[in-house]
């Protein structure tokens, strides 16, 4: 069954085709998945594969064309008539003297929608230099211009029930982030780490449960983390090396995104100073981003914070999030950079992602946000910080780890035979314990290791 109800798909086409009329179209066709799905509903893991959606500029519904053994998929997902639930033989499936577009092309011409002034969305991920001969050969008689993410644009604004969805990611995220956070300690694997991310990713809560996230879980470590998009390996993480988290959460294909740093020891006094600027920028960002401001505005309220510090960050720090399949979650369309001059309405979601790369380490820590009537609501409720793990202080040490007693031990004070345990002391002075990496440690009381911002 579709996600949503048949009026709002309806809605959604009559917005797309005003748009098609404004930019002198006929006929609209998307190869983009997500596209594909806000349209119609469909939803697959078949994009591996040439499929479409195609509207024409009076239809009251558009066609979606799949691979053939993907049809009874769209009859189950998708709310339209079985006549434009349409599937394509086999036969053309990776071939090398025939493609799919081929096919598809007559089909588009027999329904008279492979004539006149046809859009096309030329820079999507699953449309192919070869789909767009072969389609173009297939319709002789059609002038074909790109669309320029014209469906993309329709989506930037938010209904109350897709908002609903990304409310619920963002209770997922949250689960996610907290399970990386936790499972993040020298000496555990990176895959290990991820593989309890996924497990809380997927599971979810008692209510709903997760799916699978357009982009996998970004994990730089190391010297890593001077770069934002390297994932895992089997490596284990190390004392004295921080780690960035940019996950997300996916429900009904909608994701909340999110990203923090954790560092194990104490952080280079640089790293923890950046880390605070990097949050006050944020949040002077996200107080920025209130309706009718422009993207650029908001950009310039962050760096206004940044350069005071001398801070230069020439990618953009923001983007447009919701509905998407791999590989990525970002709606292609506004950006929070100099020269975009596109405003803010409530409905709008957006990644405000302020990511600085250095040359020795980096620090992501960034925000989910909703556009609202007056300001911007983060959609998270997670700490803003630097989170540091394994930073010990002498006052939560137990007593034969105390510095003190360490002292008492060495200046052979008389009493020091009743006091047995501070002989643990002679060999830790041999044999130092990082007591952060002690199991047992509990976190607010709940398990796991304690979690403190950056000072």
């Amino acid at each position: 069954m579709p996600n949503f109800t048949k009026q709002e798909y309806l809605d959604r086409v009559q917005r797309v085709q005003r748009r098609m009329e404004t930019d002198g179209l006929d006929v609209l066709i998307t190869c983009n998945p997500a596209n594909m799905n806000y349209l119609t509903g469909y939803d697959g893991w078949s994009f591996y594969t040439p499929q479409l959606v195609a509207l024409g500029l009076n239809d009251a519904e558009p066609i979606c064309i799949v691979r053939g053994i993907d049809r009874p998929g769209g009859l189950v997902t998708t709310y339209l008539q079985e006549e434009n639930m349409i599937g394509y033989p086999d036969h053309y499936v990776q071939s090398d003297d025939k493609h799919p577009m081929d096919w598809i092309g007559s089909v588009l011409v027999e329904r008279g929608l492979g004539d006149g002034r046809i859009g096309i969305d030329m820079d999507a991920y699953y449309y192919s230099a070869r789909a767009h001969e072969s389609l173009r050969s297939a319709m002789p008689n059609a002038t074909i211009s790109d669309a320029k993410n014209l469906v993309n644009w329709s989506r930037i604004v938010k209904s109350p029930a897709e908002i609903a969805y990304m409310r619920d990611a963002a209770k997922l995220v949250e689960i996610a982030m907290r399970a990386g956070i936790d499972a993040i300690e020298p000496g555990t694997r990176q895959c290990d780490a991820v593989a309890e991310i996924y497990n809380a990713q997927i599971r979810g809560t008692k209510d709903f449960g997760g799916e699978y996230t357009a982009i996998v879980p970004m994990l730089p470590t190391g010297i890593g983390t001077t770069t934002p998009h390297l994932t895992w390996n089997s490596e284990p993480f190390k004392q004295g090396e921080g780690t960035i988290l940019e996950l997300a959460g996916c429900r009904m294909r909608y994701h909340c995104p999110m990203s923090r740093t954790v560092y194990l020891g104490k952080p280079p006094e640089r790293m923890a100073d950046v880390a605070k600027v990097c949050v006050e920028a944020l949040n002077v960002a996200i107080e920025a981003a209130s309706p009718g401001t422009t993207c650029e505005a908001v950009h310039a309220a962050w760096n206004s914070v940044v350069s005071r510090h001398g801070i230069v960050k020439e990618s953009r720090m923001g983007y447009s999030i919701g509905l998407n399949y791999p590989p990525d979650w970002g709606e292609h369309t506004l950006s929070i950079r100099p020269g975009d001059t596109t405003e803010l309405q409530p409905g709008m979601t957006v990644h405000v992602m302020p990511g600085i790369w250095l040359d020795d380490w980096g620090i992501e820590i960034s925000e989910a946000v909703l556009i609202g009537d007056k300001a911007a609501e983060r959609l998270c409720d997670f700490p803003q910080e630097l989170v540091v793990k394994g930073e010990s202080s002498p006052a939560t040490l137990p007593s034969f780890l105390r510095r003190d007693v360490w002292k008492d031990a060495r200046s052979g004070r008389s009493d020091i035979k009743k006091r047995p345990t501070v002989w643990w002391a002679f060999l830790l002075m041999f044999y130092p314990i990082n007591p952060g990496s002690c199991r047992g440690v509990s976190r607010n009381g709940d398990g796991g290791f304690p979690l403190s911002p950056a000072t």
